[in-house]
């Protein structure tokens, strides 16, 4: 099972790559499946602008990780930026670290310091490390020479958005995987007048979704046009 922190650090249970549409990240999806197998790549860094999902990604590999029966962490370091360094301690002991929001830590000697370090000690005990941040590493102001030079040595992908398509087949996986009855002139309409982001788009869907179930209501458009007074 993944190991949850005593700081309440916790997996959202529908992230998982099968609510994932990957459009033009199969490749990703391939890559972070792949990584604990014996022959996997040990470190594993991706970027990508708000709502594009590296999120949901790294906590899908830690879903994925415990399927396996690896123990895995999820670290979102917006989260824990303020307990230090020291939430670190012990990570390198399990199969899979994914640490999120690397960005929010970078300027900070300690955190750096304590990243290096963890990299380093993942790496000699042959466990796995994914990264997700905000930018490539090239574009972070790393203040830690070597932690920069880490940061380089794995496999850098970048999350692509979707386009308006993509999250209509989006919005219609992540119904289809909650019971839910969505079809497509709904989903276009939903995006038409929601949020472009698509962690918003998915928490609408979530909100629909209770009070639809609350209401006994199927998802059309005057159903919704009513709760959102659109």
């Amino acid at each position: 099972m993944c190991e949850q922190l005593t700081l309440a650090v916790s997996l959202r249970d529908d992230a998982r790559f099968a609510n994932f549409h990957p459009a033009n990240n199969q490749h990703i999806v391939h890559a972070l499946r792949q990584q604990l197998a014996e022959d996997g790549e040990p470190f594993i860094y991706l970027w990508g602008t708000t709502g594009v999902g590296c999120s949901h990604l790294l906590q899908a590999a830690c879903h994925y990780a415990e399927g396996l029966g690896f123990q895995s962490v999820y670290l979102p370091l917006e989260e824990l930026a303020d307990y230090g360094p020291e939430v670190l301690d012990g990570m390198d002991n399990l199969p899979l670290v994914a640490i999120d929001q690397l960005e929010a830590v970078i300027g900070n000697p300690a955190w750096e310091e304590g990243l290096f370090h963890l990299f380093n000690r993942l790496r000699s005990k042959g466990n796995k490390l994914l990264i997700a941040a905000d930018n490539a590493p090239s574009g972070l102001n790393v203040q830690l020479p070597d932690f920069a030079s880490r940061l380089n040595w794995g496999l850098t992908y970048q999350v692509q958005a979707l386009d308006d398509d993509g999250k209509v087949e989006a919005l219609l996986l992540r119904a289809h995987r909650r019971g839910l009855n969505l079809n497509e002139d709904v989903a276009r309409f939903i995006l038409r007048r929601g949020s472009r982001n698509n962690s918003e788009l998915f928490q609408l869907l979530d909100d629909l979704d209770r009070v639809s179930l609350a209401e006994q209501r199927k998802l059309t458009i005057p159903f919704i046009k009513a709760q959102f007074g659109w």
